[in-house]
């Protein structure tokens, strides 16, 4: 079973990262979290990102606030796929902060990058990565987005039956 980590700079981040934690155990994804700052425990952080595709992790989710320099600290040393989540703190300039930082990659390490507090989505691009070669959880992401479809498709419904 692919397994995906979900780090995040504080524990004052949990709140926004435990969206991405419940989407993927929702797709029965196995997932470990962790507290690992960039700039309060960078030796952790470097045992962390070095070490992450030799301790079963397929997919990095990496959520922080403020300079935000967890998600591409742990890109330029890991060689697997990570996923920044800009975190809106309260140290931060309204979140753009936070978004420029982790969005803003030089050449050569890519962070994918969602939205700011855009957890669910950071969890749901996971799922789709491991998706790629996992036909279960291929099969659990149709599943979702047709439960989307289908509540656009009621929600519809709804309102033309009010008019």
């Amino acid at each position: 079973m692919q397994k995906v980590a979900v780090v995040m700079g504080s524990t004052s981040d949990l709140p926004v990262m435990q969206d991405a934690i419940d989407i993927l155990k929702g797709f029965d994804i196995e997932v470990e979290v962790d507290i690992v700052s960039a700039h309060r425990t960078p030796e952790k952080l470097f045992e962390f990102s070095r070490n992450a595709h030799n301790n079963g992790i397929s997919v990095i989710i990496a959520g922080a606030g403020g300079a935000a320099h967890l998600p591409g600290m742990v890109a330029s040393m890991s060689p697997l796929p990570v996923i920044g989540v800009p975190v809106k703190s309260s140290n931060s300039i309204d979140g753009w902060d936070s978004v420029l930082s982790i969005l803003q990659m030089p050449g050569g390490v890519p962070v994918a990058t969602v939205a700011l507090n855009g957890a669910k989505n950071a969890g749901i691009l996971a799922a789709q990565i491991i998706g790629s070669s996992d036909k279960s959880v291929l099969d659990k992401i149709i599943l979702y987005k047709e439960g989307l479809k289908q509540k656009v498709i009621e929600g519809s419904k709804s309102i033309h039956s009010k008019q």
